[in-house]
C-alpha cells in the first residue's frame, strides 16, 4: 500500500471513529427508511447513520445477508427484522469504533423485535477472507519483531482466509453496502467487487448504495484524505461503477435508483448517490437443449453482458444456462420462455454452438417429425366469440 493509500485509510478510520462519538452530519445523504424498521432500533444508533441510500429494501425474507462497511449497524438491524427468524445478517467493519457501538446493542434488538440474527465481523470489505480480530489475537501472542516474523504473520494470514475465512465462499443470499465502497483504495476495489462475487451464492444478488460522479476525479482530488473520507475522492465514475460489476462476472447489472440532484459539487463535478443491483450465477458450460426465448419488447432488440443479441419477437437459441437466467429475475417479465416439445435431458445434452445463428427453427423446439394436426382449441378466446 503507498503512501495516499495508507494515508487515506487513516483518514477514513480516524473520521468515522469520531463519528461514532459524535454524529457528523457531513457523511451522509437525507434517506428516507420504512418508519417500521427504526422503532426497535437505538436513538444512539440512528443518529449515527452514515449513508446515500436503502439498500435494505432488496431484502426478503429468509435471506442471509452480509452488509458491506456496516459501521453502527443501522441497516443490519433493519435487514433483521425483514429476514425474520429463519434468516441472518453479517456486518462487516474495519473500525474497531463503529463495531463497538453496533455489538453494544444486539441484545437491546433482539428483544425488542424477538429474534437474535445479528452478528458484526471485524474485516477489511475487499479482504472478505481475514478475520481481523483473530488475526490481531494471532499477533498479541507472537508479536513481529522481524521480517521473518513478518513472512509468518503473512502465510499464518492467508492460510487461515483459505481454512477459515471471515465469510465462507458462496454462503450469502444478497450483499448490500450503503455508501462505503467509495471509501476503498482505487487499487483495492477489483478485489473488492471480486470478493463479492466471490461469497454469493450462485443466484445471489447485490443492492449497492454509493456516491458516484459525472466525471473523472481528477488526481489532486484524489490525493486529499479529507474528500476521501467525506465520500468524494474516492468515487467511481457512474459508467466505471458499472463495469465494475461486469469486470467481476455479475449479470442483470441495473441503475434502480438515481438522485436527479447531486449530493455535492466539486469544482464543477456532480457527486450524487446510486443503487445499482446485480446478480451472480452466469457460470458454468454452455449446453444445448433446443430452447429459445421471445424477446417481448418495447425496443427494437437488446444485448446482454455476454453478447446476446435479442430481437423482439424473434425465437432465439440459447444454451440452458442461458434460458436459466433469461427466465428468472431480472430478465422474466421481459421474456417469452419457448422450451422444446420433448424435453432433452441434462446428461444427454451436448455443447452448444455458441457461433451458429441465433435465430432457433421451430422444427428445433418441436422436432423434425413432429405432424400433429389439432382441432381448435376449446377456449381460445374466454372472454368473447374467437370470430
Amino acid at each position: 500500500m503507498d503512501d495516499i493509500s495508507t494515508n487515506v485509510e487513516l483518514e477514513v478510520l480516524k473520521r468515522y471513529a469520531e463519528a461514532s462519538r459524535q454524529p457528523d452530519a457531513a457523511l451522509c445523504c437525507p434517506v428516507t427508511y420504512d418508519a417500521r424498521y427504526l422503532e426497535a432500533i437505538p436513538a444512539e444508533i440512528l443518529e449515527r447513520d452514515y449513508g446515500c441510500g436503502d439498500p435494505s429494501r432488496y431484502v426478503r425474507k429468509d435471506d442471509v445477508v452480509l452488509d458491506l462497511g456496516s459501521g453502527a449497524g443501522k441497516i443490519c438491524y433493519i435487514a433483521s427484522q425483514i429476514v425474520g427468524p429463519e434468516g441472518r445478517v453479517i456486518g462487516v467493519d474495519f473500525n474497531p469504533a463503529m463495531l463497538k457501538l453496533a455489538r453494544k446493542h444486539r441484545t437491546r434488538v433482539a428483544k425488542r423485535i424477538g429474534w437474535a440474527n445479528v452478528e458484526f465481523r471485524r474485516g477489511r470489505i475487499q479482504d472478505l477472507r481475514t478475520d481481523l480480530d483473530a488475526f490481531e489475537r494471532r499477533l498479541a501472542n507472537r508479536p513481529i519483531r522481524s521480517i521473518a516474523d513478518f513472512d509468518a504473520a503473512e502465510a499464518a494470514r492467508r492460510e487461515a482466509g483459505l481454512a477459515k475465512p471471515l465469510v465462507a465462499d458462496r454462503s450469502i443470499d444478497i450483499v448490500i453496502s450503503n455508501c462505503v465502497l467509495n471509501l476503498v483504495c482505487p487499487e483495492d476495489k477489483p478485489q473488492l467487487f471480486r470478493e463479492m462475487h466471490r461469497v454469493l451464492k450462485p443466484g445471489g444478488r447485490v443492492a449497492i448504495s454509493d456516491i458516484v460522479s459525472d466525471e473523472e476525479v481528477p488526481a489532486h482530488l484524489r490525493e486529499d484524505p479529507t474528500l476521501w473520507s467525506g465520500c468524494v475522492s474516492g468515487a467511481y465514475q457512474e459508467r466505471e461503477f458499472l463495469r465494475a460489476f461486469e469486470n467481476a462476472g455479475f449479470y442483470g447489472i441495473a441503475i434502480d435508483k438515481r438522485d436527479a440532484q447531486p449530493w455535492q459539487t466539486v469544482e464543477g463535478i456532480e457527486f450524487r448517490s446510486v443503487t445499482v443491483t446485480a446478480y451472480k450465477g452466469k457460470e458454468g458450460p454452455c449446453l444445448e437443449r433446443n430452447q429459445a426465448v421471445i424477446y417481448k419488447g418495447p425496443w427494437s432488440a437488446v444485448h446482454d453482458d455476454d453478447g446476446h443479441v435479442l430481437e423482439r419477437g424473434v425465437a432465439t437459441a440459447v444454451c440452458d444456462k442461458t434460458f436459466r437466467l433469461y427466465t428468472s429475475e431480472p430478465y422474466a417479465r421481459d421474456i417469452i420462455p419457448v422450451p422444446p416439445r420433448v424435453e432433452v435431458p441434462l446428461d444427454e445434452a451436448g455443447a452448444f454452438d455458441c457461433a451458429r445463428d441465433a435465430r432457433r427453427d421451430p422444427r428445433e423446439t418441436k422436432g423434425t417429425d413432429y405432424k400433429t394436426t389439432s382441432e381448435p382449441a376449446a377456449q381460445c378466446c374466454p372472454e368473447s366469440s374467437c370470430c
